[in-house]
């Protein structure tokens, strides 16, 4: 009986497998493969060499652009963080009826029924030289003339990606919360906690796991968005996906492979480092 028990489990979990084998692990294998391939100017060519690898990190552009990455990641984090975990708490603790809940937060979701490059375009006519928010400043005699910095810029890379990523951040801390026994918050009142005290000794511990959910979203795909920094840097500055694309670009695959397997073994490790901060299986 046991036994039969065990088949028809795996018998059930094989379509799932199949799937993640064929459409994840396979894929991934390729482009591991292809990272150890030859390259010329005119053709690849299979073989196992570490020269893709020894020129990536063995030059000073690779670990700048790297840097360039986690620079955009730690930034849009942090907004993310800030804005997500606010907009949660708004929803959960001072809306009291679960039908506005439901319909603000299906309000917040509302600009990501487009698409990301709409959204992300966007903002280059609010931001440009003579864009919405340069006549607003020089309207109000804040600024004389426009500022150039508020597009293809930094500036203008990281507020995209805070307007594309912070829902991301916003779920798993709102569901998280949803969680949270309302008991819990009135006992810390009435053992005389502020309401500071009750947000970081009761409310922040218990969200951790939706903090660390929402962390793991933004964090990898801010590190392997390449179009945002594309369009609005004004292909002034670079991340790991735009090496990526470039090298595509050129037709360099194995070296394009190779700087993709670089991405995900630092993803990975970024991951399995935020994983022993907090136990997210309670949240899945």
């Amino acid at each position: 009986m046991l036994k039969n028990r065990h088949v028809s489990g795996w018998l059930m979990a094989s379509p799932l497998a199949l799937v993640l084998v064929v459409f994840l692990i396979a894929p991934i294998l390729m482009i591991v493969v292809v990272s150890f391939w030859g390259a010329t100017e005119w053709s690849i060519y299979p073989a196992f060499l570490w020269d893709n690898y020894e020129f990536l990190l063995t030059s000073e552009v690779t670990y700048r652009v790297f840097l360039n990455t986690f620079k955009y990641a730690f930034i849009t984090w942090v907004f993310a963080l800030g804005i997500g975990f606010t907009v949660a708490y708004f929803l959960a603790f001072h809306v009291r009826s679960l039908t506005w809940q439901v319909a603000l937060f299906l309000l917040c979701t509302i600009p990501f029924w487009t698409s990301n490059i709409i959204r992300m375009i966007s903002w280059i006519p609010f931001l440009g030289r003579n864009g919405l928010a340069n006549s607003a400043l020089i309207s109000w005699g804040v600024i004389d003339e426009p500022l150039e910095w508020l597009l293809f810029s930094d500036f203008s890379v990281i507020l995209a990606f805070v307007h594309l990523y912070t829902l991301f951040m916003v779920v798993p801390i709102f569901n998280t919360m949803m969680r949270i026994d309302k008991s819990l918050i009135e006992a810390a009142a009435d053992a005389g906690a502020s309401g500071w005290q009750t947000l970081w000794h009761v409310i922040v511990p218990l969200t951790k796991p939706g903090i660390m959910i929402g962390t793991i979203f933004v964090v990898t795909l801010v590190m392997g968005d390449f179009i945002t920094v594309r369009f609005m840097s004004g292909s002034q500055s670079a991340n790991v996906g735009r090496m990526i694309q470039n090298d595509i670009g050129l037709l360099q695959y194995p070296s394009a492979s190779a700087t993709a397997v670089i991405l995900l073994i630092t993803v990975l490790m970024v991951i399995g480092i935020l994983l022993r901060f907090v136990d997210i299986r309670r949240e899945l």
